[in-house]
C-alpha cells in the first residue's frame, strides 16, 4: 500500500469527520486520480518534441502517456484537426497515491525559491490544478536527455463538494499551501 493512502486511511479520515461531521467513512473526501497534462504546441513543427515528452511523462508517471489531438483547426496557429499537440496521462488508486507523495514529499521542495503552491487554484468542486513550470523536477528525468524544458497540468480530482473540504484534504496529505 502506498505511504501516502496509508496515512491518509489512518490518519486524515478520522480529523475530516471531526471536522466536517460527517456521520459515515463514505462521506469523507478521497482522492480519486491525478491526471497529467503536457501541452505542446510547438509540436506542430516539430513532431520530435512531442516523442521526447510523451516519453518524460511516461518517466514521471509510471505509466504510458496518450498523445492528445486538436480538437478542431485554427489557421492563424496553423493547426489542423487531429493534428498531435500533446500528452496525458491519467494516474487512479495506489499510482495516483504514490504520484501524490513523490509530488508533495520530492518534486515540490526542488522548486526553486519554493513558498508553497497557491491555495486558489480550486475548481469550485474540491479538485485541485497545479501547473508546473519545468518537468526538471522531477527527479526520474535525465537532464541530458530533454530536448526542450517545457511544463505541465497536474490535476488531483477529489470526491470532495466543495473547495474547502478538498483544501482540507490535500492540506492533511501535505500539500504545501501558501499563507
Amino acid at each position: 500500500m502506498a505511504r501516502l493512502k496509508q496515512a491518509y486511511q489512518q490518519e486524515q479520515i478520522p480529523v475530516l469527520m471531526k471536522e466536517f461531521q460527517y456521520k459515515n467513512v463514505m462521506e469523507v473526501p478521497k482522492v480519486e486520480k491525478v491526471v497529467l497534462n503536457m501541452g505542446l504546441g510547438e509540436a506542430i513543427q516539430n513532431p520530435k518534441l512531442l516523442e521526447s515528452a510523451v516519453e518524460e511523462l511516461e518517466s514521471i508517471a509510471g505509466q504510458k502517456a496518450v498523445i492528445t489531438r486538436a480538437k478542431k483547426s485554427i489557421a492563424s496557429f496553423k493547426l489542423r484537426e487531429e493534428m498531435s499537440i500533446g500528452a496525458c496521462v491519467t494516474l487512479r488508486q495506489d499510482r495516483a497515491w504514490e504520484f501524490l507523495d513523490r509530488l508533495i514529499n520530492v518534486a515540490l521542495p526542488r522548486v526553486r525559491d519554493f513558498k508553497g503552491v497557491s491555495p486558489k487554484a480550486f475548481d469550485g468542486r474540491g479538485n485541485y490544478t497545479l501547473g508546473i513550470k519545468e518537468q526538471l523536477i522531477f527527479p526520474e528525468i535525465d537532464i541530458e536527455q530533454i530536448a526542450k524544458v517545457s511544463g505541465l497540468n497536474v490535476t488531483i480530482v477529489t470526491t470532495a463538494k466543495t473547495d474547502e473540504e478538498g483544501r482540507a484534504l490535500l492540506r492533511g496529505l501535505g500539500m504545501p499551501f501558501r499563507k
